[in-house]
């Protein structure tokens, strides 16, 4: 009998954040809202997700992608 590792709890949120980059070019800006939400996932999980490995827990991907769409908003009309 064998035993099956136990699943990943931020494993969702990783594919979805795949998802998004591949329906929007991989403009990352544009999947801040999912980013963010691994990253709470991460927050909870990190200790025991592989899938968190690379997100950055102390960033607040919510208050850059505001930034991020304001500056494009300036640009535009420059």
């Amino acid at each position: 009998m064998s035993k099956s590792k136990p699943k990943d709890p931020c494993k969702a949120a990783a594919c979805k954040i795949q998802t998004c980059l591949r329906e929007h070019s991989y403009d990352e800006v544009k999947c801040y809202d999912v980013i963010e939400d691994m990253r709470q996932c991460c927050l909870k999980w990190h200790k025991v997700s592989l899938c968190c490995s690379g997100i950055q827990l102390d960033r607040d991907y919510k208050a850059e992608k505001e930034a991020a769409l304001q500056e494009r908003e300036r640009s535009k009309r420059t």
